[in-house]
């Protein structure tokens, strides 16, 4: 189902908490099962289990697929973008996409992999990635996908933890300028890894590679010897249908997995509300498929709705600041998903890069991973959307699987900086340090969700304690999102982020996104971040790295500056006590800022950083030392 007003989202809302189970089930109802479920749901948050749709027997890539070549076999499916900026592209049908599905899940099979094995993903941004994924779904088999620009380390790490028996990857990835050698570190993981029995290599490049004998095969000899027919391999409803890992506050990262039909039911209704998608739309995400973003909004959330999806394999400056423009004009993309941390980086760049291309056709525009703060949202919609396009910002997590708290485009009224209202089916509750829900708008506290959706995380893979403790054991009957939040006189929600990365300064509770979104406010700011320190007086300070488009001439003048627009945003008890001004900061390949580097940097404590190899760029962090070192002085 599809809303189409606010009164119908206010209506559908009601019905959905009144009977989440009526509700969702009727949502479940437009899918094709080979089996309908016995009982809708069963839950309980205090032991951990949840289960939807039980006993229900599906295939997630028969709705995902081959219902869509019944009905419309010829439209496209996938359009790819080259990393280079050329006139050629891919285009594939749903009839093609499942002919290779069906023949790449044959080629698993003869590989050994079956029903319930582990198999590792380690993939550029190419279609065959999406139909690793898809045929793995097919036969039963459980992906694991890792982005590919961790590590050796971490990803011998994951396949580890997972047991997966195969990989599949690439020779080479092209990443703007760059060539990375995927073949090379996967050589290295695999040394560490026995599980691994079978690797399979696609040819991105000229397939120079080493290739060990009795363990590894090219995709393309593979795929000569497997036939176009595939029968789905029939699934329970709870099945495992991934898993996908998250950092974890100790360092370990966590196997989250997700089940196959309220994954898929959740997915979809998602995708077709949040984006109003209509039936001839080109929708680009920007994701990697290496994380959740990809998983659900390019992969299973638009080809279960038999969307046009994009899959780009390059990045937002090659070869040049207009590259993102420029594809949304050549191939008259309507819906267009991307992270804040893009922007962001883009907004520097002037609208010289954007007035060349035509952009008329975009419709929505998509915000996700952080909260985006309100100059980047402004940007974002006047520059990007000349100031018709609705943004939605989207608030959800690899443990939640979909969408949770989001504008509706032209439905909700926006507001920037707020992922507004929480979607049909979603029951959000605000809770004090104690557990208490903290009634009313105008309140302040932690964001807990009060009862099961069908797309949440049901266990962390060999380690159900783990999972349990880091997600229902803080508040007794809730998850915890391990989020803080606001709900304004509006009932309107805004992310304030992670509580951990909330600050208790003299006892007032300040949350670094909030800082940081008034930094930014400073015309001269790119970006920042925001950290907590020991403070002798105040029990905690407020240490803020920020990044210039320019070093400032004066910078005690540009620092006062600052603290004069932090005053005026929230006022003088945010104001930052120290603040360094860096020439980067601390990312992982995704864009997420690693806060406990710049927390243990703030500290003083520099003598164990901890694993530092998955940074975009690890030299920033000694740069950033040595300008920390200095100020302490």
């Amino acid at each position: 189902m599809k809303i189409k007003s606010f009164e119908e989202y206010l209506s559908t809302y009601r019905k959905s908490v009144e009977d989440p189970e009526a509700f969702w089930s009727g949502i479940a109802q437009e899918f094709h099962w080979r089996k309908l479920w016995k009982k809708t749901l069963s839950w309980d948050f205090n032991d951990l289990d949840v289960q939807w749709f039980i006993g229900g027997k599906l295939n997630i890539t028969e709705n995902c697929l081959d219902r869509h070549v019944l009905t419309h076999p010829d439209k496209v499916a996938i359009i790819w973008e080259s990393n280079e900026p050329t006139d050629i592209f891919v285009k594939i049908t749903y009839r093609e996409l499942y002919e290779k599905v069906c023949q790449f899940a044959n080629v698993l099979k003869n590989n050994g992999v079956k029903k319930g094995d582990r198999v590792c993903i380690y993939m550029p941004m190419v279609p065959e990635a999406a139909v690793a994924m898809l045929a793995c779904a097919r036969i039963g088999a459980i992906h694991s996908v890792v982005f590919a620009g961790f590590s050796a380390n971490s990803l011998a790490d994951r396949i580890n933890d997972a047991q997966c028996n195969a990989i599949i990857t690439s020779d080479i990835a092209y990443r703007g300028n760059k060539t990375l050698e995927i073949k090379q570190i996967v050589d290295e993981a695999l040394q560490k890894t026995p599980s691994i029995q079978r690797c399979i290599v696609y040819q991105r490049g000229e397939g120079k590679v080493n290739m060990v004998e009795g363990r590894d095969t090219w995709w393309h000899e593979e795929i000569k010897k497997a036939n176009k027919e595939f029968e789905a391999e029939e699934m329970d409803s709870e099945d495992p249908l991934f898993i996908l890992y998250t950092s974890g506050s100790t360092g370990k990262p966590k196997g989250v997995v997700h089940s196959t039909g309220g994954y898929m039911v959740y997915t979809k209704f998602t995708f077709e509300n949040v984006f109003q998608y209509e039936e001839n739309d080109v929708y680009w995400c920007t994701a990697d498929v290496g994380w959740i973003t990809g998983h659900s909004y390019i992969v299973y959330g638009p080809l279960l709705a038999g969307a046009t999806v994009l899959m780009f394999e390059g990045i937002p400056t090659y070869p040049d600041a207009g590259r993102f423009w420029r594809v949304i004009a050549k191939h008259r993309v309507n819906i267009f998903y991307t992270a804040p941390t893009a922007i962001r980086s883009l907004m520097t760049f002037g609208e010289e890069f954007i007035t060349p291309y035509n952009l008329s056709t975009l419709k929505v525009l998509g915000s996700v991973g952080e909260p985006i703060n309100e100059e980047a949202w402004q940007w974002f919609y006047k520059n990007i959307g000349k100031s018709r396009c609705p943004i939605v910002d989207t608030w959800w997590q690899t443990e939640t699987g979909g969408i949770m708290i989001s504008p509706l485009p032209r439905i909700t009224v926006q507001k920037p900086t707020f992922a507004t209202l929480p979607l049909p089916g979603v029951q959000p509750i605000v809770v004090d340090n104690n557990g208490k829900e903290i009634h009313g708008n105008g309140v302040e506290g932690n964001l807990c969700i009060k009862f099961p959706w069908p797309s949440m995380i049901r266990t962390t893979y060999g380690d159900h304690e783990r999972c349990k403790q880091n997600y229902f054991a803080t508040y007794k009957g809730l998850y915890f999102t391990g989020d803080g939040c606001k709900r304004d006189e509006d009932g309107y929600y805004r992310i304030t982020g992670r509580v951990d990365d909330v600050i208790n300064v003299s006892g007032h509770r300040i949350g670094t996104a909030e800082v940081e979104n008034a930094i930014n406010q400073h015309i001269a700011v790119v970006e920042s971040a925001v950290v907590g320190y020991p403070h002798d007086i105040k029990g905690q300070g407020i240490y803020a790295f920020v990044i210039c488009e320019s070093k400032p001439e004066n910078e005690e003048q540009f620092k006062k500056e600052v603290l004069n627009v932090v005053t005026r945003e929230i006022g003088a008890i945010a104001k930052p006590d120290i603040i360094q001004v860096v020439e980067g900061l601390p990312k992982t390949r995704s864009g997420k800022i690693m806060r406990r580097i710049l927390r243990k940097i703030a500290e003083g404590d520099t003598s164990n950083l901890g694993d530092i190899t998955t940074l975009l760029d690890p030299t920033i962090v000694e740069s950033i030392k040595e300008g920390a070192a200095a100020l302490r002085k």
